[in-house]
C-alpha cells in the first residue's frame, strides 16, 4: 500500500540549515512498512504490506516470516521515491532509521538486519528509532504544539507521557496489557479474527450499554478483569453487540479519565493521540470533548500515521539524525522491551511539562470543581464523555468511598481533613481547609518520607488510597495551629504536617499486591514532575520501611521488575 503528501506548514527538518531525506523501516509486529521522509517538502512516502493471520492473533513465527519476505520490497519502493528526488551525487537517502523496539523479538531482529545492511551498502548513518516516541514525535510534529502530554494507545502499549528534563516521562500506563491486545484477547473468544479492534467498533454502534469492571489506579489502569468480565458475559449469553459497546464505553473512558488526570498535574492544554487503537472514533470523541471541556487542544494525526507505520519511524530517524543522535553498527541490537523513558531526547529544546500552579478560589481538577474558602467545597462533576449510567456510578461511589476513607485514615492517626458534609447523589463533599499547598509544589525528602509512613498506617489498617500522587498531598508549614482531633499536636516532617486528600479510588483490600501499587504510583508521580526525584523515590521508601511491612517493598520491586516497567 503506498501513501504519499505533502504539508507546506514549513516544518520541514533540517540539519545545519539543510533539509534532511531519511528512510525509516517499521516492523515491530505485524506491519512491514518503509518511508521516506523529505525535510524539504516535510512529505513522506510510505509503502506497507500487513501480515494478516488466517486465526487468532499474530503468531511471532508467521510474522517473522511474513517481515523477511515484505520488508526487501517496500524498502525498494520506497528508495525508488527518493531516487526520483534526488539530484546530485551521493545516497538518495541521508541516513536509514529504523524500529529499535519495543515489539517482537523476531520481527526486531529482521528489521533490525535489513537496516544495518542497508546503511552499510548506503555509506550513510544508523538511527535507532523508539517505536512508542515515534507515535508521540508524529503527532507532536503535525500539531505544531509545544509540550503536549501524549496518550499512546496501541496494540501491546499503552503509556502517558510528558517531556520533562530531557526525556519523556511515564506519567501513567497499563499494569497488565496493552489496549488494542486486550481488545484482541476477547475478539479471538469470540472467535474473530485479527485485529479486534475494527470488528468491536463495528459491533458496538448497535449495542446497549452493559457494565463491566472499571480499574484505574492514579494515572496507571489496568484491563485484564475487563476482559475476563467481557468473556464471562459473552458466554452467559449477553449479545455481543453489548458487550463491545460495554467494552468501548469502559475501556476508552478509562483512558480518558487518566489522560484527563494527566492535563490536571501537568497543568497542560495540549493533547496529542497515537498508536493503532487510536483510530477508533468512540476513544476520539471522548478524547475530543474531555479536552473541550478543559479548554485544552487535542491533535489526532490522520489513521495512517496512527497505525504501525514507518513514517513516524523515518521523522522521528530525520530529527535524531539532525541532532547527531546516530548509532554504530556495533551498538545497534534491537530491544523487545524498549521503553519510551529510556531515550534521551536529544532532538528538541521545547518546553517541560511542569506541575500546574495554583491560583483562584476554584481549582478544576481531574474530576472535580474544588471551591476553597474557609472550607473546601469539592464537587465531582458529570463528565459528558461517559456514558451517563457509567458516570452516575462512578460519581456516586467515589464520593461515598471518599468520605468513608477519608474519615477511616483519620483515625488510625493519618492526618486527613475533617469531613463536614457529603452528598453522594450531587457528588459533593465539604471538608475543612488544610495545608498551604500541594506537595507537589512543596518537595523535600522529609515530607516525601511523611507520604511514606502514612501509606504504611492504612494499609496496616486495610485499605488504599488509590490515587496517592504528589497533587493529592497537602502540606501544611504550622501544624500547631490545626486540631488533628487525633491527640497529637501535628509535629511531623521536621514541623510540618502532610495531609493525604482525595481518597475517592480508595477501596479495602488485604492484597500486598494492592498496597505495592499504591506506592508504585506515588513513585510514579514523583518520577514524572520532580527535576530530581531519586532522592525523593528513596525517601518514600524509608519513610514505608519503617511503618510499614517488608513484604509491601519487595512487592514494589516485583512490579518495578516486570517487564512493562523496566
Amino acid at each position: 500500500m503506498a501513501d504519499a503528501s505533502t504539508d507546506a506548514a514549513g516544518r520541514g527538518v533540517t540539519r545545519e540549515g539543510e533539509p534532511v531525506r531519511v528512510l525509516g523501516i517499521e516492523g515491530t509486529a505485524w506491519c512491514a512498512s518503509a518511508a521516506v521522509y523529505d525535510g524539504e517538502r516535510d512529505d513522506f512516502r510510505i509503502e506497507s504490506d500487513a501480515y494478516e493471520p488466517e486465526s487468532g492473533g499474530i503468531h511471532p513465527r508467521e510474522a517473522a516470516e511474513h517481515m523477511h519476505d515484505a520488508i526487501p520490497r517496500v524498502v525498494e519502493t520506497a528508495l525508488d521515491w527518493a531516487r526520483e528526488r534526488h539530484d546530485g551525487d551521493g545516497p538518495p537517502v541521508d541516513a536509514v532509521a529504523f524500529s529499535r523496539g519495543p515489539g517482537l523479538g523476531p520481527c526486531l531482529r529482521i528489521v533490525g538486519t535489513a537496516a544495518r545492511a542497508l546503511a552499510r551498502s548506503l555509506a550513510v548513518p544508523l538511527v535507532g528509532a523508539n517505536h512508542m516516541v515515534a507515535h508521540l514525535e508524529i503527532g507532536r510534529h503535525q500539531s505544531g504544539f509545544a509540550s503536549p502530554v501524549c496518550l499512546n494507545a496501541s496494540g501491546a502499549n499503552a503509556h502517558l507521557l510528558g517531556y520533562r528534563d530531557g526525556r519523556y516521562r511515564v506519567l501513567g500506563e497499563t499494569m497488565d496489557t496493552g489496549v488494542g491486545n486486550a481488545i484482541d484477547k476477547f475478539t479471538r473468544h469470540v472467535g474473530w479474527t485479527h485485529p479486534g479492534g475494527p470488528k468491536v467498533e463495528e459491533r458496538a454502534r448497535d449495542g446497549e450499554y452493559v457494565e463491566l469492571p472499571y480499574v484505574v489506579k492514579g494515572m496507571d489502569f489496568s484491563f485484564s478483569g475487563i476482559m475476563s468480565a467481557a468473556k464471562q458475559a459473552y458466554d452467559d449469553g449477553v449479545p455481543v453487540e453489548d458487550v463491545c459497546r460495554g467494552l468501548e464505553e469502559t475501556i476508552f473512558a478509562m483512558l480518558a479519565e487518566v489522560t484527563e488526570r494527566a492535563l490536571s498535574l501537568t497543568g497542560s492544554d495540549e493533547l496529542v493521540l497515537g498508536g493503532g487503537v487510536a483510530q477508533n472514533a468512540r476513544l476520539t470523541r471522548m478524547l475530543r470533548e474531555m479536552c473541550d471541556a478543559r479548554g485544552a487542544e487535542f491533535y489526532a494525526p490522520e489513521p495512517r500515521f496512527l497505525r504501525d507505520n514507518a513514517g513516524m519511524i523515518a521523522l522521528l530517524g530525520a530529527k535524531m539524525y539532525a541532532a547527531g543522535d546516530t548509532l554504530p553498527i556495533e551498538d545497534s541490537s534491537v530491544d523487545a522491551n524498549f521503553r519510551p523513558d529510556e531515550v534521551p531526547v536529544t532532538w528538541r529544546d521545547g518546553e517541560d511539562v511542569t506541575i500546574a500552579p495554583e491560583s483562584g478560589a476554584e481549582i478544576r481538577g481531574a474530576e472535580a470543581v474544588v471551591d476553597v474558602g474557609d472550607v473546601v467545597t469539592k464537587r465531582r462533576v458529570p463528565k459528558l464523555y461517559r456514558h451517563p449510567e457509567l458516570d452516575e456510578r462512578l460519581r456516586a461511589t467515589r464520593t461515598r468511598s471518599e468520605a468513608r476513607l477519608t474519615h477511616a485514615a483519620r483515625a488510625e492517626g493519618v492526618p486527613t481533613p475533617v469531613v463536614r458534609e457529603i452528598d453522594d447523589d450531587e457528588g459533593t463533599l465539604v471538608f475543612e481547609r488544610v495545608g498551604d499547598c500541594d506537595l507537589a509544589h512543596a518537595l523535600t525528602p522529609e515530607r516525601v518520607r511523611a507520604v511514606g509512613e502514612h501509606l504504611a498506617a492504612i494499609h496496616a489498617a486495610g485499605f488504599v488510597h488509590g490515587d496517592p500522587t504528589t497533587r493529592n498531598v497537602r502540606v501544611a508549614p504550622d501544624a500547631r495551629d490545626t486540631d488533628t482531633g487525633d491527640g497529637s499536636d501535628g509535629d511531623d516532617a521536621g514541623g510540618e504536617r502532610a495531609f493525604l486528600i482525595d481518597f475517592g479510588l480508595g477501596y479495602h483490600s488485604e492484597q500486598v499486591e494492592d498496597y505495592a501499587m499504591d506506592l508504585h504510583v506515588f513513585d510514579q508521580s514523583l518520577v514524572g514532575t520532580a527535576t530530581d526525584p531519586d532522592p525523593l523515590r528513596a525517601a518514600v521508601r524509608d519513610g514505608y520501611r519503617d511503618a510499614g511491612d517488608d513484604r509491601v517493598l519487595d512487592q514494589l520491586a516485583a512490579i518495578e521488575g516486570r517487564g512493562r516497567y523496566q
